[in-house]
């Protein structure tokens, strides 16, 4: 688990990668889903069900229905899933949670942390799904390896 999101955020940003890289008139399910990225399918299933509700993530239900991207993948930025999964509270508030954690009534780490939360929301907006393809497909198709 990483320091600044939700196991569930981490999935939704593994999953929603992971769509972005498949044909878009590609159905997957949960199912497909989880086993290709080696993850938990009540968890895909729960985060893909969130991500439907803010349309960055589509579905189809039926016999060859699935998940898909509802947009097209330059028009979905990491910040938007990280909002639709964990908030931006992680942005605002104090990373010891202090109450009251401000410039004038600093915590222990707030310079610090202050830096690298603005850092990581800058990265996190600045990139879309796009922009990260090549990268993602060759660490989704790394995975297979990895386990071995």
């Amino acid at each position: 688990m990483t320091v600044i999101f939700s196991k569930k955020c981490e999935l939704a940003l593994q999953a929603v990668l992971f769509l972005s890289i498949k044909p878009k008139d590609e159905f997957l399910s949960a199912r497909d889903i989880s086993k290709e990225l080696q993850l938990p399918k009540e968890f895909i299933s729960k985060v893909l069900q969130k991500l439907t509700e803010t349309g960055i993530v589509g579905s189809k239900k039926g016999k060859t229905g699935g998940f898909f991207l509802a947009k097209d993948p330059s028009e979905i930025r990491l910040i938007q899933i990280v909002e639709t999964i964990d908030g931006l509270g992680v942005f605002e508030k104090c990373v010891l949670g202090f109450p009251g954690c401000s410039p004038d009534n600093p915590c222990p780490l707030h310079n610090k942390w202050g830096h690298l939360r603005d850092e990581a929301f800058k990265m996190l907006t600045e990139f879309t799904l796009a922009e990260l393809k090549d990268s993602a497909e060759k660490k989704i198709g790394n995975l297979k390896f990895d386990i071995l």
